[in-house]
């Protein structure tokens, strides 16, 4: 059976869903995601560019994709008319023209109570689409990762649930079952001297996971507030000498900020500024520093074998803005039994 992978990035969902299905068109406007995208599945079917650009559209059995959800974020300015929450609407023209029997939509948590998801729902049944939503966790299909995200099926072949929970709280995954065994120095903090040219254009790449394992170079100050930090601490653990202005002054919130991973629990998600601890709570279980790309990586659930293009910000983006692979494979199976795949 056939699918459409829109708004694609690297290729969480593709990378999930091609265990049952055969990607015929992948679309994605960022140069290095989609570059990343052609060099683990192809580039014969991926389209480099604005998704209103697309024109001629394949028949499909399903469409998925995970449409820009910066202003449905609680990180972002939940700006219900931000534009990027209109593209929703593009997706649903290629729904239209395709025709698949099924479409699976990713996004934010808070999606599923903003007023474009009320306008999708009618958008839906206007296209004769029954729709099942819900929130899922990436920590209960196996993701060592407490990842929440919204998703959205719609059907015109009878009602398709959401896939049922295969780990719970007491048996998730802790980061110690992909973390454990790397080495815990880096070999080195630069990507090697490589690129690739794709879509006659010229992108930094193709990188395999294990060239992935990258450090930084922190400063005295820094490498001081990583050995404060005990297991599952962060900021409050640090002694006022420690502390920058800010946080000095700043006694609530933004609890997870410079902290540190627990070995045998899941991580938090895994943002696109994982390599700055000071960003989230990214910093290694054991040793004093982040984690690397690879590690994100892996907490992502991708697979060592997968192949990253763009520099190290720009792979860094394309790790945390991306589905679980382990996550999305859930969805896919439950697609592929009810389509009888």
């Amino acid at each position: 059976m056939h699918f459409i992978d829109l708004f694609a990035g690297c290729g969480g969902l593709t990378e999930g869903f091609r265990t049952a299905f055969t990607p015929v068109l992948a679309v994605e406007h960022d140069l290095a995601a989609a570059a990343t995208h052609a060099a683990n599945f192809g580039t014969e079917h991926v389209h480099w560019g604005d998704i209103a650009e697309v024109g001629e559209v394949p028949s499909a059995d399903l469409v998925v994709g995970g449409p820009p959800c910066q202003g449905f974020s609680n990180l972002g300015s939940r700006d219900v008319d931000d534009p990027r929450n209109a593209l929703w609407r593009e997706y649903f023209r290629i729904v239209a023209a395709a025709r698949p029997r099924v479409f699976v939509i990713e996004n934010v948590d808070r999606f599923l109570g903003s007023a474009e998801f009320g306008l999708l729902v009618v958008e839906a049944g206007k296209l004769g689409y029954e729709l099942t939503s819900g929130l899922l966790l990436a920590a209960d299909f196996g993701v060592p990762q407490r990842r929440k995200r919204a998703f959205v099926i719609g059907s015109r072949v009878g009602r398709v649930p959401l896939p049922e929970p295969t780990h719970r709280k007491g048996t998730w995954l802790g980061v110690d079952s992909v973390l454990s065994g790397l080495p815990p120095v880096p070999a080195g903090t630069a990507l090697p001297e490589r690129r690739v040219e794709v879509f006659g254009r010229s992108v930094a790449g193709s990188f395999s996971g294990a060239e992935l394992h990258l450090g930084r170079n922190p400063t005295p100050l820094s490498l001081r507030r990583y050995r404060a930090i005990p297991p599952g601490g962060g900021r409050f653990d640090l002694p006022d000498e420690l502390l920058p202005r800010c946080w000095r002054e700043k006694k609530t919130g933004t609890t997870d900020v410079m902290g540190r991973m627990r070995w045998a629990e899941p991580s938090l998600t895994i943002r696109t500024e994982f390599y700055k601890p000071e960003k989230g709570r990214y910093l290694h279980p054991e040793h004093h520093r982040p984690i690397t790309h690879l590690e994100a990586a892996r907490l992502q659930s991708f697979p060592d074998s997968f192949r990253w293009c763009g520099t190290k910000i720009e792979v860094a983006k394309q790790i945390g803005n991306a589905v679980p692979p382990l996550l999305a494979r859930a969805v896919a199976d439950r697609v592929a039994d009810h389509l009888g795949a």
